[in-house]
Parts: structure tokens; sequence; C-alpha cells
């Protein structure tokens, strides 16, 4: 065994399981976590206390500026050395994480892709904005309808992403993967997948994850972050889960909503984007080949 991936939906208990078998065992933790790669988002990516950091190696989180683009093809070009290097010191490296992009690009490598190209970003994000997501997805059927069905119509980064992908290429997404996927994950990096059965008590741990970030300041991290000229919310960074929503927050506080209410159309509009994320997921887990 190479590595041990420990994947699951948000809120799933990957981190205290991964931190629980080091205590077992001689391990390095690697991220599979696309938005803690990036500085500065700590509350609402969950990162790991400096306690559980110190205590374990760590590997693939505070490596980017939210600036700066990271990619798939990024984590692959990172991850395979490192579990290399980890292997080489004795230990077990553990991928953990909910990023299943990630984890799929190291399990079933598909074709390069483009690089993110911001003007073609910004103008679809506009579109967006005026015509509505729907709009874009529909698009998005016509030009490639495998990955249509794959995206969600509530998924706005991967629907942006896909028809950036067919402007730059002129080719679907779709064309751009993999033919096929090995029947069987590869043997040397078995997956612990972590699928919680009671959907219910999924959302209540997700519910009072998000009440705990914001309890411990989500919406002033995401105010430094905001106070930065070079930084806006159509970054990849800040469509993660949580920094969107408080986004949208702030500029609801200085168009002068009450504070009460704006923090509660924050707190519904987190909890439910948080929920949408953890379906993907297990989606996408319940659809390994077993």
């Amino acid at each position: 065994m190479r590595a041990l991936l420990i994947l699951g939906p948000t809120a799933s208990g990957k981190s205290a399981l991964a931190m629980a078998i080091a205590r077992t065992r001689p391990v390095e933790i690697v991220s599979v976590d696309s938005a803690q790669v990036y500085r500065g988002l700590d509350i609402g990516t969950a990162k790991p206390s400096a306690a559980d950091r110190e205590a374990v190696p760590h590997h693939l989180i505070d490596i980017r500026d939210p600036a700066e683009p990271y990619s798939a093809a990024q984590f692959v070009a990172d991850a395979v050395p490192l579990i290399d290097a980890i292997n080489a010191r004795g230990r077990l490296p553990l991928l953990v994480g909910g990023t299943m992009l990630y984890a799929r690009a190291l399990l079933w490598p598909f074709d390069e892709l483009p690089t993110a190209d911001p003007a073609i970003r910004a103008r679809l994000a506009r579109e967006a904005a005026s015509d509505g997501l729907a709009a874009l997805h529909r698009r998005l059927a016509a030009l490639d309808p495998a990955s249509a069905a794959r995206i969600g119509s509530g998924d706005p980064q991967r629907i942006q992403r896909a028809l950036e992908v067919i402007e730059i290429t002129g080719r679907p997404l779709s064309s751009l993967h993999s033919q096929c996927a090995p029947r069987e994950p590869d043997p040397s990096l078995p997956i612990l997948s972590l699928e919680p059965s009671d959907r219910s008590a999924l959302h209540r741990r997700i519910a009072q994850r998000f009440d705990r970030m914001l309890a411990e300041g989500l919406l002033d991290e995401v105010r430094g972050l905001r106070a930065r000229p070079d930084l806006h919310p159509d970054l990849p960074a800040l469509r993660s889960v949580g920094y969107r929503q408080a986004w949208a927050c702030l500029d609801a506080l200085d168009r002068g909503a009450p504070r009460a209410e704006a923090m509660g159309r924050l707190r519904e509009a987190g909890i439910a984007a948080t929920r949408q994320l953890a379906k993907r997921q297990l989606t996408w887990l319940r659809g390994l080949p077993v």
C-alpha cells in the first residue's frame, strides 16, 4: 500500500479519523482539499489545528495565495512526489479530504486541461449574474451533454469551468477526460470512504460546523480577504462554500441590510450550500468501483 485515501463528504469526520490512525502508526497527512491549499482561508476550510499540525506532518496546506490558481493537475504533480517521499521515510501517506476531482485525477488521470483564462471567467460570471445560472447550464447541455449531466445545475464553478474549456479548446470537457476509468482502483491506493447512512445526522453536523465557523469569526476572516484589492468573489478560492456566502453577506451589510437579517441569510445559505456539496461528494463516492 503506497497510500491510504480517506475520502468523504464534508463534516463526516475524515480529519478526526486520520488523527486517530496517526496515534497508532507512523503517518503523514496529505490534504485533498481545494480550499485548504490557500493561505488565509482558515476558519471556513476547517484547517487542522496548530496542535494537530505540530503532532503530525501535514502537506498541501497553505501553499497558494488566494489570488493564485491551483488545479487538479497541479495537485497530482504535488501529491505523487510527496507520496514517494513519505514512503521513503518509512511512513504511510494518508490522503484526506473531500475534493473528489483531485482524488479522481490521482486515481484515474485525465488529459491535461487548459489553464484558466481570467477574461473568460469574468465574462461567464457576469453572464451568470445577468442571465441566471440555469441559462449557462442549458448552454453547457447543448455543447457538452455528458458534462452537463454530470455537473449539477446549481454548481457555478464547474459549469463555468466546463464552458471555459470549450471556449479555449473548442472541444467538450468530457472529450478531454480519459476514455474510461479502470474497473478497479489502483490496489496500491486503497480508499476508505466515509459515507454516513443517516443523512439527517450528517445535516445536523453540517449545521453545527457552520455555526461553529461563524462563532469563530468566519465573517471577519472574509472581511480581511475582501479588503485586499486584488481579490474578488469570482476567484476559485473565494467561490468555496462558506466564503461565497460570507462575501455576499458583507455586500448586503454594505448596502445597509439589517445585521440580524444578513446574518440569518448567511447561515441559511451557507448550510444549504454545504449540504449540496455533501450530496455531490456522496454521489461521487457511491459511484466508485468496488
